[in-house]
């Protein structure tokens, strides 16, 4: 098999390549890494000296491919599928990374300061960051949930990567810090993600690693 995915099903940008692959029906060899053994983390380092994952490597075209946004955008154009997940017009085309760029930065990466600062110990906390990251948080639900352009999906009616984004970013943000009932666009948003037969199967492989996210 030409695709290997190196990842860990518990790894929320593991979920957006995941999900693409699901989406298209692309065939992968799924690799499952764990960074707490020295061997596997050395392994990953030769692919991807960063040693984050998840990393794609492609035999047929002997090529390594980290980052989960390029990923898909890899994926699209060197394997594409039975979906089409980066719209061909070319502005729809922007306004989908644009989308993706604000679930990674506005959401999903606030969401994982928290968390981390959940596993450090408790004379390392950062508790000035922590209310910084719950507050971009909120300010991130309050522009999604007054956005008049989103549909039934990030971009409107056609699920894209915008949506392989939004969907880890927002199932772990409202873990650590929910919605709440005056976001019923975003928690509505959520719900269909939820639905996705693509997200069902992500979550499905990640149910036996929950107990480690912390909270």
């Amino acid at each position: 098999m030409s695709l290997t995915l190196y990842f860990h099903p518990l790894a929320s940008y593991c979920w957006k390549v995941l999900l693409a692959l699901y989406e298209a029906e692309t065939p992968f060899e799924p690799h499952l890494v764990d960074l707490a053994s020295p061997e596997e983390r050395a392994a990953l380092e030769r692919l991807w000296p960063v040693a984050k994952f998840p990393v794609l490597r492609d035999a047929a075209l002997d090529c390594v491919v980290p980052e989960s946004s390029i990923i898909v955008e890899y994926l699209a154009l060197h394997h594409p599928g039975k979906a089409v997940l980066l719209p061909e017009d070319p502005d729809l085309a922007r306004d989908t990374r644009l989308r993706d760029r604000f679930y990674d930065l506005y959401v999903h990466e606030p969401m994982q300061r928290i968390v981390g600062d959940r596993l450090r110990p408790a004379d390392r906390s950062d508790p000035y960051g922590v209310e910084q990251a719950h507050a971009a948080l909120e300010l991130s639900y309050r522009m999604l949930e007054n956005d008049p352009r989103t549909g039934e999906w990030a971009t409107g009616s056609t699920f894209t990567l915008a949506d392989c984004a939004a969907a880890p970013a927002l199932f772990y943000a409202n873990k650590v810090h929910p919605f709440g009932e005056h976001r019923p666009r975003v928690a509505g948003y959520l719900e269909r993600l939820l639905a996705r037969p693509s997200f069902q199967r992500v979550l499905a492989e990640a149910e036996p690693y929950f107990k480690s996210f912390p909270g």
